[in-house]
């Protein structure tokens, strides 16, 4: 993903893919809510969480246990809910998945600055 985003930081670049995940969720339901579409933005979704579950997995890893902890959950939350909803997921829950993904966006940005 670096190379994606070469003038980034690694944490400015998570927080992007997060928020590019929560307007592509955002987008699929707005309309016709075309189920391709919906699955393919929930597919984007589920995969930035196991990029992060990974990340946080790492034991070279130097995020703090507590937000290890949190993240992991979060990780699992994210994964069961799509695939218990699939693509009849409801409007609330998709909701539920955007918050997720612009909280931890913006807490990752506001870290980022404090470390700065």
């Amino acid at each position: 993903m670096k190379d994606d985003f070469p003038d980034l930081s690694a944490i400015e670049e998570q927080a992007l893919v997060l928020s590019q995940a929560a307007i592509g969720l955002d987008q699929a339901r707005a309309g016709t809510r075309d189920p391709v579409v919906l699955a393919k933005a929930l597919e984007a979704n589920v995969e930035v969480w196991v990029a992060i579950r990974t990340l946080v997995e790492d034991p070279a890893s130097t995020i703090l246990p507590n937000i290890r902890e949190n993240l992991l959950r979060l990780s699992m939350f994210v994964a069961s809910t799509t695939f218990m909803h699939g693509i009849d997921i409801p409007d609330s829950t998709l909701n539920t998945l955007i918050n997720i993904n612009l909280q931890i966006s913006e807490g990752l940005l506001e870290g980022a600055k404090r470390r700065a």
